[in-house]
């Protein structure tokens, strides 16, 4: 069913909940998926959440809160007791039960910890950084020994199969855990019942290592257009598997880290947060662009000359700084997803800067003789100024289509993000470059033509 949350369903919703309507928060909800479930429970107070998630089924109960924003079930959790959490994380996979204990306060981490059935798994994985593979990974999975025939290998996945809820690969391992290979449930089907898994398994899988960073998985992933990949550590015993959903998330969330870097925003915020959160992320790029603004006001007094003897100069100062901002960009964000797509270039720094080169070319050619000829028909044949308006527009693209290339390859050489290279970065530094270009090939041929 395609849900829409609207205004007057949200009302009838809250009524319910204030009058205690269970019958009728039981029949919407049930004919609910729980991300739409959760959609309703981000507009409504905590208590009424509490309430609601309350007369849902366990499974459904740990599917909303493993799905909530980080920062939404912290706050949400802390209405619950110990037990209770325990009893929602008895029903949550082992990797999201680790980020949600992560979460909690030592005191209450540990004594929900003292009530969850089966910690063992969890308690592995809270040992892990969580921006590693070994954080990422859940413990439910399926493996089967080497030795084992088919119709072992389908009883054994029959068992461990009450654990987890998709099944992408059978994973082979020997006496010791140690990973071998894959088998797919296909060929467990059409091969007879006292086949080896030694004689049909595939013995070349991509696997990672737990140390591994979030950012080498998800580029895994995407690469080789896997559903999960299995994490094993550096005696490449079988630790666990990271499902797509995971990477997902963390692909969305590189995705809007790079947005808001690009943007100027310099922490991780979201428009719910404080006002003070909010304006200590956006401040430190407003004030380097308001320096840069200042260095350019204090830079095109220093050509107050050619200002007074040309005054039309001043007409064509937002052409020049806004074409060089809007070309570093263009370039520097082609350079940043390529690397975040490659986890680097395919190409080498000197192949990628002589494309850059000849794109610029061809775009300062067509932007110069495009604006000459508009120029010298609202000039009233005003041949030589637009001939600087053209010219400089010509070398100000090429400037700034290479400040854009190379400045975030550099960026990543010193492992910083790249993303920064672009937005207020790039946009400052190329209207200081563009008028300094602007105003000395007026000099020179303003000169020239006198």
């Amino acid at each position: 069913m395609n849900f829409t949350l609207t205004q007057e369903y949200l009302d009838q919703f809250s009524e319910a909940v204030q009058n205690k309507d269970n019958n009728f928060i039981t029949t919407q909800t049930t004919a609910l998926h729980p991300a739409d479930i959760s959609a309703i429970l981000d507009e409504l107070e905590t208590d009424d959440c509490h309430y609601i998630l309350g007369l849902l089924p366990e499974q459904v109960r740990a599917d909303i809160i493993s799905d909530l924003d980080t920062d939404v079930r912290a706050d949400f959790l802390k209405t619950y007791q110990p037990i209770e959490v325990a009893e929602i994380l008895d029903y949550t996979d082992s990797d999201d039960a680790a980020d949600i204990l992560n979460e909690l306060p030592i005191k209450m981490r540990e004594e929900v910890i003292a009530h969850v059935e089966a910690p063992q798994n969890v308690m592995e994985l809270l040992h892990y950084d969580e921006d590693c593979a070994g954080g990422l990974m859940a413990k439910e999975f399926v493996k089967a020994n080497i030795n084992w025939t088919v119709v072992e290998c389908i009883e054994e996945i029959r068992r461990q199969t009450e654990n987890v809820e998709k099944i992408y690969s059978i994973y082979v391992v020997d006496d010791n855990d140690k990973l071998l290979g894959r088998v797919g449930i296909k060929k467990l089907v059409l091969n007879p019942r006292n086949t080896k898994i030694a004689d049909i398994y595939e013995p070349d899988i991509i696997f990672v290592y737990s140390y591994q960073d979030e950012e080498e998985v998800a580029s895994m992933m995407q690469k080789y257009d896997l559903e999960a990949i299995p994490v094993v550590n550096v005696n490449k015993k079988l630790l666990g598997r990271i499902t797509v959903d995971d990477i997902l998330d963390v692909i969305t969330e590189q995705a809007e880290q790079n947005l808001q870097t690009i943007s100027g925003i310099s922490e991780d915020v979201e428009e719910d947060d404080s006002v003070w959160l909010l304006s200590r992320a956006r401040l430190p790029w407003l004030l380097i662009g308001m320096v840069g603004g200042m260095l350019g006001a204090k830079f095109i007094g220093l050509f107050e000359g050619q200002l007074i003897a040309v005054p039309a100069m001043a007409f064509f100062i937002p052409l020049i700084t806004a074409t060089g901002g809007n070309v570093g960009i263009q370039s520097s964000t082609l350079v940043v997803q390529a690397l975040a797509d490659t986890g680097g270039l395919q190409e080498s720094f000197w192949r990628r800067l002589l494309k850059s080169f000849l794109v610029a070319l061809i775009n300062g050619f067509v932007i110069g003789v495009c604006v000459l000829g508009a120029n010298i028909l609202l000039t009233g044949g005003e041949i030589t100024l637009s001939l600087v308006v053209a010219f400089a527009l010509f070398c100000v693209v090429i400037i700034a289509s290479i400040m854009g290339t190379v400045t975030p390859l550099i960026l990543n050489q010193f492992k910083v993000n790249p993303a920064v290279a672009s937005g207020p970065f790039i946009t400052t530094a190329n209207d200081l470059l563009g008028l300094a270009i602007y105003f000395s090939v007026a000099k020179l041929l303003f000169s020239l033509a006198a």
